[in-house]
């Protein structure tokens, strides 16, 4: 008889009215000492299991719903409301729980395995977050659950909301398959907007699995990264300022390091990227799934591996000092570092100069076998310039400075360096013409 009076309830819809105090109810006839206003009636046509779909929570792998999505039913005029929902284990889901729990941590046990609580929106046009109704408490077999702490406001007159997250009462449960359990939902109903509650039996991911699962899904192909940055380069062609390239970082914006997995959602505008395996277990500590780079959403099952940046991650003409590159316009790419005196080296398809630093002042360039990529320093350029037909005297510098020039920047003795030549230059001129 126990079990068949249980039986009704297993599926989480709460106790039925009987039809003549349901009558009162939403007529504000007197039920003993309370009475109903009319404005605080209870809809008639409230459904008790409505068609709600809850978002899907990355790290959790659904395994069996316990009890359904329900709606939350004022019963009185009380401002408490209070529900009861029940439902019962099978002997399976019994077992999986009990045999997916981490006992080595005496003071909390951890189950891989977990009967989850959620609350929601009465709202089934869309899938819908995890929303608590006011002032709600749970308890599950008369314990008290602990749900996450509520966010503080300084807003007058607005209640404090509780984080979207879903609940863990596993700990709460009865782990047989004879035993009925019960979750006690009290609220203060708010009569502009409706709730549910759903339970469901759900398995616990950690980051490195979602990883896994990412790298299995496969990766974006590196031609469709190419085709966006020629899409990006010829839509700004059109304007009265036109883009010649993108600049784009090789660091992820969560750990300022450089990118192992270069990922993004798909749902973004840009080519930043940003690491998969950190921006994964910062949404294992706080789920936020909002993207670092654009602060849009970015959900898990929008992620992609970019194959392109994967590409020029591992390619061996990037330098380990290489944290930022540049995009053109047929596609490719190339680095940008930048060295001493504010010279920037060419992209590393071409060859490189090899510098050898002999002092703070004085640079070695060795170009032996290597065709040169990047001008001289202003000087020696200006000099060998104007003397084309001088090979000596082009290749030849004086470096001697004075005690008094030891005490000005490098950058403020080039111009006089490169005036001298000019007078050098002007006055072998003059002494030609004379002779």
């Amino acid at each position: 008889m126990h079990m068949q009076a249980n039986a009704a309830g297993m599926v989480g819809a709460p106790p039925i009215l009987n039809p003549a105090n349901a009558a009162a109810l939403q007529t504000g006839v007197p039920q003993g000492n309370n009475v109903v206003p009319f404005m605080h009636a209870i809809p008639s046509q409230m459904p008790i299991h409505p068609d709600v779909r809850l978002k899907k929570l990355a790290f959790y792998d659904v395994l069996g719903t316990l009890i359904k999505p329900s709606s939350l039913v004022p019963r009185n005029a009380q401002r408490i409301q209070e529900v009861p929902f029940y439902f019962t284990l099978t002997p399976q889901q019994a077992t999986e729980i009990a045999s997916n729990r981490d006992i080595r941590n005496s003071s909390k046990i951890e189950h891989a395995i977990q009967v989850q609580l959620r609350f929601c929106l009465l709202e089934t046009s869309c899938d819908q977050e995890d929303c608590f109704p006011p002032s709600v408490s749970v308890k599950v077999n008369n314990k008290l659950c602990q749900l996450p702490n509520v966010i503080p406001t300084n807003r007058p007159n607005v209640e404090p909301k509780r984080p979207p997250r879903p609940v863990n009462v596993t700990s709460n449960v009865k782990l047989s398959p004879t035993v009925t359990n019960t979750i006690t939902v009290q609220w203060c109903p708010d009569y502009t907007r409706s709730y549910c509650i759903a339970v469901y039996l759900v398995k616990k991911l950690t980051s490195a699995q979602l990883l896994q699962r990412m790298k299995q899904k496969g990766v974006k192909p590196a031609d469709y990264t190419r085709a966006l940055i020629k899409e990006k380069l010829t839509e700004d062609a059109d304007c009265e300022i036109a883009t010649t390239m993108l600049k784009v970082s090789l660091n992820c914006p969560l750990g300022k390091m450089k990118m192992s997995i270069p990922c993004r959602a798909s749902t973004c505008s840009h080519l930043q990227c940003f690491d998969a395996s950190l921006y994964l277990q910062m949404n294992e500590r706080k789920p936020t799934w909002n993207c670092p780079v654009c602060d849009k959403p970015a959900v898990y099952d929008n992620l992609v591996i970019d194959g392109y940046f994967q590409e020029v991650l591992a390619s061996n003409l990037l330098k380990p000092d290489d944290t930022e590159i540049q995009l053109h316009k047929d596609g490719s790419w190339s680095t940008h570092s930048l060295r001493n005196e504010g010279q920037v080296l060419d992209t590393p398809t071409k060859p490189v100069e090899k510098v050898e630093v002999i002092s703070d002042d004085i640079e070695l360039i060795t170009t032996e076998d290597v065709k040169p990529v990047k001008s001289a320093p202003a000087a020696i350029t200006a000099s060998a310039s104007e003397q084309p037909s001088s090979t000596t005297n082009s290749e030849t510098v004086d470096l001697t400075l004075s005690d008094s020039d030891d005490d000005l920047p490098l950058a403020k003795r080039r111009p006089i360096a490169k005036q001298t030549t000019q007078a050098g230059a002007a006055s072998s001129t003059m002494n030609g013409n004379g002779g």
